[in-house]
């Protein structure tokens, strides 16, 4: 049920809540946070928003046009669990208080531009999205780069490589082989009262939860389950899952990344992404008797996805630890195509019974750095532009892709081999997103300009593993 800003008011008097804490996302997807007495937030704060300086946040405002403001969205109230004093947290998108209008780099305003090009385009009224983000617990993690040297170090008493340690009452082996981590029980599984605990909090803040389980990465690789959600109710859980996640994580003496490549030779974090739309409470993507149950509506969604892919993995895939994820043989699907229950294609169409509700597509290629509200968003759009040019996809592929001759692999195509590749991409392929003013070019050109520059910086360093391969060449 909808809160309003009178809902929360009331929830704040009645509770004797003395301090808000107000959380914004960045660009890069990470969660700022401002706290305030109980006593500045009132109606007009849920309008007008609480001002405050952007211009030490990454990408945003310049030093001499700062002036922003949060505006809370009172359906994303809960009491902060990590905090001592109680403390009500609301989720804000960011405005400019001279014009009133939504900061054209704040994700979540631009999350709500998609929703009303959606709507505007009469296709559709409700995009649905469920994400499955995975990450890693590590017990330590240790790293350094400097100009004259260069190393990190992760650990976890359940990797492989710790079989033969020496460890405090006696090292009892049951350690998870690289690949075998799903599902062992306890105790090779160590994890299962912090899933737990995790799951079970996400649900207390409102997150509809599905279930948890190890991951298959041995090295300390875990899933927590939750629910489909609309664009920007899904992306706000992704937020409060990670927050959850690492907090609780913290609680145990643990550390959780959500890096997609923490582990050489293992397999590496993704974020699965199902999505649907809807229009006047139907389902569009439901077509009976033909391939995968699939609409031509369907279709068309995933001809945008598969010809825009190379494009918008510079949103779903942002880092150069992206593509250390992203090469064959650890299920990571590279190839653009699309199958029926076929884990290795980059679209996946899950299973679902006899219900049109139920259908959906999966893209499998993203991972969980990604920004969650410019990710769907993008993936929206290239959607939406699969259906208004019908873009066709050609035919499902049902072959393990993982398994097939080099000649038949080459006449696949494959996501970018580099976030420098899909950015390049997306320097060509961008019009699609400037539909409706969704991402304008002046945010476009700022994300490929921010990007550009982190791949400059792996570019310049030396490579541990290049004294490995070349000291004494």
């Amino acid at each position: 049920m909808a809160k309003t800003a009178q809902d929360v008011l009331r929830q704040i008097k009645d509770d004797g809540i003395e301090l808000i804490d107000l959380k914004f996302t960045d660009l890069h997807g990470k969660w700022q946070h401002l706290t305030v007495c109980a006593d500045m937030v009132d109606d007009a704060a849920f309008s007008d928003g609480l001002a405050f300086d952007g211009s030490s946040i990454r990408g945003w405002k310049a030093i001499n046009a700062s002036d922003m403001a949060m505006v809370p969205d009172p359906n994303t109230a809960w009491i902060d669990p990590f905090y001592r004093h109680k403390t009500l947290s609301l989720i804000c998108s960011i405005q400019d208080p001279r014009t009133g209008e939504p900061y054209d780099r704040c994700p979540r305003a631009l999350a709500q531009k998609a929703l009303s090009y959606l709507a505007g385009t009469g296709l559709a009224d409700t995009a649905f999205f469920g994400p499955e983000p995975e990450f890693f617990l590590f017990d330590d993690v240790r790293y350094n780069s400097s100009e004259g040297g260069c190393f990190y170090s992760v650990d976890t008493i359940e990797a492989p490589w710790n079989s033969g340690r020496l460890e405090e009452g006696g090292n009892l082996a049951y350690k998870i082989q690289l690949k075998e981590g799903y599902f062992p029980v306890a105790p090779n599984d160590t994890a299962q009262d912090i899933r737990s605990e995790m799951l079970l909090m996400m649900g207390q803040l409102g997150i509809p939860i599905e279930k948890h389980h190890h991951e298959v990465a041995g090295a300390g690789q875990h899933e927590l389950g939750m629910k489909f959600a609309e664009l920007i109710q899904a992306a706000d859980n992704v937020m409060t899952y990670k927050y959850v996640v690492r907090n609780v994580a913290k609680k145990y003496g643990k550390t959780a990344t959500f890096m997609p490549k923490p582990v050489f030779n293992d397999n590496g974090t993704g974020m699965h992404v199902h999505q649907s739309l809807w229009k006047g409470g139907q389902p569009l993507f439901f077509g009976e008797g033909t391939y995968a149950n699939l609409s031509q509506t369907a279709r068309w969604y995933i001809g945008g996805i598969l010809k825009h892919a190379p494009s918008f993995l510079a949103f779903t895939n942002p880092t150069t630890n992206s593509y250390k994820r992203l090469v064959p043989g650890f299920e990571a699907p590279v190839n653009l195509v699309y199958s029926e229950g076929n884990r290795s294609a980059a679209v996946r169409i899950p299973l679902t019974g006899p219900s049109p509700k139920a259908k959906r597509l999966e893209f499998r290629s993203g991972d969980a750095l990604a920004n969650p509200y410019l990710a769907f968003s993008a993936m929206m759009m290239a959607g939406l532009d699969g259906i208004k040019n019908q873009i066709d996809p050609g035919d499902g592929v049902d072959v393990d892709l993982f398994e097939l001759p080099a000649d038949e692999l080459a006449q696949i195509a494959t996501v970018p081999a580099s976030l420098n590749g899909a950015l390049e991409a997306l320097n060509a392929d961008k019009h699609y997103l400037m539909e409706g003013g969704v991402f304008s070019e002046d945010f476009i050109n700022n994300w490929i300009d921010i990007k550009y520059e982190e791949v400059q910086q792996l570019r310049q360093r030396p490579h541990p593993h290049e004294f490995t391969m070349y000291y004494d060449a």
